[in-house]
């Protein structure tokens, strides 16, 4: 079992607590141990589970390699959900951290589904697109711009 946590860094301009808008970590590309291709990305969900062949638990993901039929399975760690704040601005910081059988994920691809707050005025800003790695928009309460740039992510990987 290894565990993967996603790392963001961002440049947060008057917003904090970015986070996903709701249960999913979208745009995942999962790749198999043995180096199988995968199909592109994966959209994750934390309230949707499988079940597992031949055991009775459940994963978020699960998968079977194309080349040795071996199953592997991916579980998001619901503790280890956390919101990137306007301190954690231009530093990399875990916000999910995943359980990973057999897998290893490749590749993140932010898109929308994100949410953040206008730093003074709680303003809430939902379905933010952060495909282009940014995002613009003006808090009308605080008379400022307020955006996200410069999106960056690694993964951490721990056993």
């Amino acid at each position: 079992m290894v565990k993967i946590s996603l790392q963001l860094k961002a440049n947060l301009e008057n917003v904090t607590e970015l986070t996903p808008d709701g249960e999913d970590f979208r745009c995942f590309d999962v790749q198999i141990v043995e180096k199988s291709p995968t199909n592109g990305y994966t959209y994750l969900k934390m309230l949707v589970t499988v079940p597992m062949k031949g055991s009775r638990g459940q994963a978020n993901l699960v998968t079977k390699c194309k080349m040795c039929s071996r199953d592997s399975s991916l579980d998001i760690l619901p503790d280890t959900i956390s919101k990137y704040t306007i301190e954690d601005s231009n530093k990399f910081k875990s916000i999910v951290t995943f359980d990973c059988r057999g897998i290893s994920i490749i590749d993140f691809s932010p898109r929308n589904g994100f949410k953040c707050i206008g730093i003074e005025t709680n303003t809430k800003f939902e379905d933010i697109n952060l495909e282009e790695k940014e995002w613009v928009d003006y808090d009308e309460r605080q008379n400022q711009p307020v955006g996200i740039y410069d999106v960056q992510h690694q993964f951490v990987t721990t056993k």
